[in-house]
C-alpha cells in the first residue's frame, strides 16, 4: 500500500513503470486508493504476510528464495514496489537480496522507507532508514538521485536527498535564510523572542526536529561487470550471511 505522496509519484513518473509488477506489502488497511488501481488491466502481482484485500499471495519475503520464487511462480518483474514494508522486517538484508532477485534485468525498484515516523504496527515497527542505509541494503541497485527525495506527511511536500533532508531548526533564523526560506526565517525569530518571553519554550530549546519524513529512492539493476568490481572491493567476512546466501551472480559462475 502506498500514501499520498508516494501514489502521486508514481503517477507523475508512470512512465518508468511497466508490467509485470510486483507489490510488496499490499493488504488494504483502508487507504483512499490501491496502488495496482493506477495500472488497470496490467500483470499484476500483490504479496503480503498476512491475507486481505490487495493480496494475491500469502509470503514471508525473510524466507529461502527458492519458496519465494515458486510463490510467485518464477516470475521476473519489470516494476517492484516496496512501500512502508521495510520498518516491519525482521531480516531487512535478507529480504532485500531475495526482492532483487526476483528483479527483471531492465526492471525498476520504488522503495519507500521512513526516516522520521511514528511508531506503529502490522505487526511490529523495527527500523529507520536514511538513504546511505538503503543503498546499502540494496548493493545491486543503481538508485537516480535525481528522482530520489525525501517526503514528510503533507502533500507534494518533496525534499532532495540533501545532508539536511527534512531537518528543520526552530533556534536559528540564519540556518533557514542560507536555504532561501526567508518566510520561515522570520517565523523562527519570533518564536525566539516569543520564547525569551516564556512561549514555545518546549520547541525551541531543541537545535532541530524532523517532520514525518518517508525516504524514496528508485533504482535499476547495476551493469553486471561493475557490480563484480564492485563485489572484490567492498565483500568483508559474514556479509553473505546477512544478505541470505549466494547471489544468482555467483551461482552462475561456479556452475
Amino acid at each position: 500500500m502506498g500514501d499520498l505522496n508516494q501514489l502521486n509519484f508514481i503517477q507523475e513518473h508512470r512512465v518508468l513503470f511497466s508490467a509485470p509488477f510486483l507489490e510488496i506489502g499490499s493488504k488494504d488497511y483502508g487507504a483512499p486508493c490501491l496502488l495496482h488501481e493506477l495500472f488497470p488491466e496490467e500483470p499484476w502481482l500483490g504479496v503480503d504476510m498476512s491475507p486481505g484485500r490487495g493480496v494475491d499471495v500469502v509470503l514471508d519475503f525473510t524466507h529461502p528464495f527458492e519458496e519465494i520464487d515458486r510463490a510467485v511462480g518464477g516470475i521476473r518483474f519489470r516494476t517492484i514496489f516496496c512501500l512502508s514494508v521495510l520498518e516491519h522486517c525482521e531480516q531487512p538484508f535478507a529480504m532485500a537480496n531475495n526482492i532483487v532477485r526476483l528483479l527483471a534485468p531492465d526492471g525498476v525498484i520504488f522503495i519507500s522507507a521512513p526516516f522520521a515516523w511514528k511508531i506503529h504496527g502490522f505487526p511490529s515497527d523495527l527500523w529507520r532508514f536514511t538513504p546511505e542505509g538503503i543503498r546499502k541494503l540494496f548493493p545491486r541497485i543503481e538508485f537516480d538521485l535525481e528522482l530520489g527525495h525525501a517526503a514528510t506527511s503533507c502533500p507534494d511536500d518533496r525534499i532532495p536527498l540533501k545532508h539536511d533532508l527534512t531537518r528543520i531548526s526552530p533556534q536559528s533564523p540564519r540556518w533557514h535564510l542560507r536555504r532561501g526560506k526567508r518566510l520561515r526565517a522570520f517565523d523562527v525569530a519570533l518564536m525566539r523572542l516569543a520564547g525569551l518571553l516564556g512561549r514555545f519554550h518546549w520547541l525551541c530549546r531543541y537545535r532541530y526536529v524532523f517532520p514525518p519524513t518517508m525516504i524514496n529512492m528508485v533504482g535499476r539493476l547495476k551493469d553486471p561487470a561493475r557490480m563484480k568490481e564492485h563485489d572484490k572491493e567492498s565483500r568483508t567476512p559474514g556479509c553473505n550471511d546477512q544478505t541470505g546466501g549466494t547471489s544468482d551472480d555467483e551461482r552462475s559462475s561456479a556452475r
